[in-house]
């Protein structure tokens, strides 16, 4: 159950918004613990009523934040598929690299994002907005992998699926707090989706360009 109301007229939705606004910018500076319904009426120059008639408390304000921050994602996710649905199991596997990118992208242009990824695991009333963008993004990446695996049972798949994803969204969290390995971390990310999507049990084979080695992996793979 939402712990938060939309406002339905222009004012309201001004107000609404300035608080989120607020909040934004709160957990940027302060964090999830120091954020409080006071910090954030006196940062949008708003009362307390005008607070509690959107939101129950702190933690409200955070869910509304973190549902924009999930539809987001959610519809470059829509984008995503739409431009490689068609194009071939290789072709999607190779190209996951670009979608968590883009999630990257998205989260770095969100103040805060990195309080709200972790709000969204660590407080239970919240859990559910991780939950339902997780298995959104796992059961439409499922419904695109499962033509090209016949005879591959949809439960293997969607575990696999499931797996990439919770690794897609902790690399999204690591990179926010390690910013100086980013080209580096989605390199590696190339080579465990492809370990997840060619594994033998989904009878399929990655391109032989796709895997072949250079001489500069092998050295960092020996390292």
């Amino acid at each position: 159950m939402s712990n938060h109301r939309k406002p339905m007229q222009a004012r309201s939705r001004k107000t609404y918004e300035l608080l989120l606004g607020a909040a934004e910018t709160l957990l940027e500076e302060v964090g999830v613990e120091r954020i409080s319904s006071n910090l954030i009426v006196q940062r949008a120059k708003l009362t307390s009523p005008a607070f509690y008639r959107y939101f129950d408390d702190k933690y409200a304000v955070i869910e509304a934040l973190a549902e924009r921050l999930m539809q987001r994602q959610n519809e470059a996710l829509t984008r995503w598929v739409d431009r490689y649905r068609d194009a071939g199991y290789d072709v999607l596997v190779d190209h996951i690299e670009d979608l968590v990118r883009e999630m990257d992208a998205i989260t770095r242009q969100q103040p805060g994002a990195i309080w709200i990824m972790r709000a969204l695991r660590a407080v239970p009333s919240l859990a559910h907005i991780r939950l339902a963008s997780h298995r959104f993004v796992t059961d439409l990446m499922t419904d695109v992998y499962m033509p090209y695996l016949p005879g591959v049972s949809r439960d293997l798949v969607r575990r696999r699926t499931r797996l990439a994803v919770e690794i897609a969204y902790s690399v999204d969290e690591m990179l926010k707090e390690d910013t100086d390995v980013r080209d580096e971390v989605f390199e590696d990310l190339t080579f465990i989706f492809r370990a997840l999507y060619y594994h033998p049990d989904l009878a399929r084979s990655p391109p032989a360009t796709a895997v072949a080695a250079t001489p500069d992996s092998a050295a960092r793979i020996d390292a």
